[in-house]
């Protein structure tokens, strides 16, 4: 299991293309992936799920991967957050 912490910078925070973005990375991979935002955890390869946590700029989350690819799949998620979903700054 691996577990990371990110803060979500991008003005939008985790909505609509940046939420889509982000989903679509983490059913790409076969372990399991959660998103907790406090103490809510929800699924992160479900779109409504992770909506559920209304994350918005500046919102710390918590990253958890458990699996055969736990650790590509913690590390790409949280850089796909950290380089502000590959959008020019």
């Amino acid at each position: 299991m691996v577990i990371k912490d990110v803060v979500v910078r991008h003005p939008h925070g985790l909505y609509a293309h940046q939420l889509c973005l982000f989903v679509q990375m983490a059913i790409n991979f076969e372990c399991s992936v959660y998103v907790t935002r406090g103490n809510h955890r929800v699924n992160a390869k479900s779109l409504l799920a992770v909506l559920t946590l209304a994350v918005v700029q500046n919102t710390k989350i918590t990253i958890i991967t458990d699996g055969l690819d736990e650790e590509e799949a913690a590390r790409s998620l949280v850089q796909l957050i950290e380089d502000n979903f590959d959008e020019k700054k």
